[in-house]
């Protein structure tokens, strides 16, 4: 196992930043912890018991991020119907910081089995982000009756043009807030606002206290045709520089049978850069599932 920290000091860092953000959120919620074979997994839920038949949803974030840094959409889709949002082990955050070296995907897979079972009972549609929409993919519980993937990574390559990449190796090598917030400004759409504080504030303590993973590469064939006579919801960004439509959309479609959305206006960070078109697909998505 390889940990995402760089020492325990940098873990501490991290840990404190998230649980100082979640202890000041205003919304009602539950923070808790579950035992899985991929080590503690932190989650938070909010919103109302859902009524019989009626999934609630899972939220899985992408790479770098966690729990504290969705609290904003969180409580929106919190208002009408029941949100646990996973840290996923071996991403910073308040989850297990070890993550294997190889064969992630059954690992990932079979962790997410377990948590829902422990942390969200009953029926789910998993909403995965990035690395997150992998991780739904790669689970197959049969409590996750339906996925929305947003920029999802697992079903193919990703794209890192050279501007992304000009903006990623100063990051890295030399962290500030503000070589932070250039690389956020190259994964969002172009004149999009300036990300916010907290978000810019965060990627440089994961730049200083972490060692951050590489994108997964695409889920094999097999098992995405398994994933395929589920209701699925693939999106992506207009301006999306890792999976823009023109190619995530004919895989999406050509590898799961799913449908497939464009987000306008909106780069590769869809839950910061357009929450309210996020909230309103997911609902749109929860809908069309039946209640007793």
């Amino acid at each position: 196992m390889t940990s995402v920290y760089r020492n325990a000091q940098a873990q501490r860092e991290v840990r404190r930043w998230c649980e100082d953000r979640i202890a000041d959120w205003s919304t009602s919620h539950v923070r808790g912890e579950v035992v899985t074979s991929a080590g503690a997994t932190s989650f938070v839920t909010a919103g109302p018991e859902p009524r019989e038949g009626e999934p609630s949803v899972v939220l899985l974030p992408g790479t770098n991020m966690n729990a504290a840094l969705c609290l904003p959409l969180v409580g929106a889709l919190a208002r009408g119907r029941r949100v646990t949002v996973l840290d996923l082990p071996g991403q910073p955050g308040l989850s297990a910081g070890g993550r294997p070296r190889v064969r992630r995907t059954a690992w990932y897979g079979q962790w997410l089995s377990e948590a829902i079972e422990r942390a969200a009972p009953g029926p789910v549609v998993a909403v995965g982000h990035s690395l997150g929409g992998a991780v739904a993919l790669a689970c197959g519980s049969p409590q996750i009756v339906g996925r929305v993937l947003l920029s999802s990574a697992g079903i193919t390559r990703l794209r890192v043009p050279v501007p992304l990449l000009a903006a990623t190796v100063p990051w890295l090598l030399r962290p500030s807030v503000a070589r932070s917030t250039a690389l956020l400004r190259q994964m969002a759409a172009p004149g999009a606002e300036a990300p916010p504080d907290h978000l810019s504030t965060w990627m440089d303590l994961v730049a200083r206290c972490c060692r951050t993973s590489l994108a997964p590469p695409p889920l094999p064939s097999g098992l995405l045709e398994q994933r395929r006579p589920m209701p699925t919801l693939a999106v992506s960004g207009r301006f999306d520089p890792f999976l823009p439509p023109r190619v995530l959309g004919p895989s999406a479609r050509r590898r799961l049978g799913a449908e497939f959305r464009v987000m306008e206006g909106a780069g590769h960070l869809l839950l910061d850069e357009a929450p309210v078109a996020v909230l309103a697909l997911v609902e749109e998505f929860c809908a069309t599932f039946a209640t007793s």
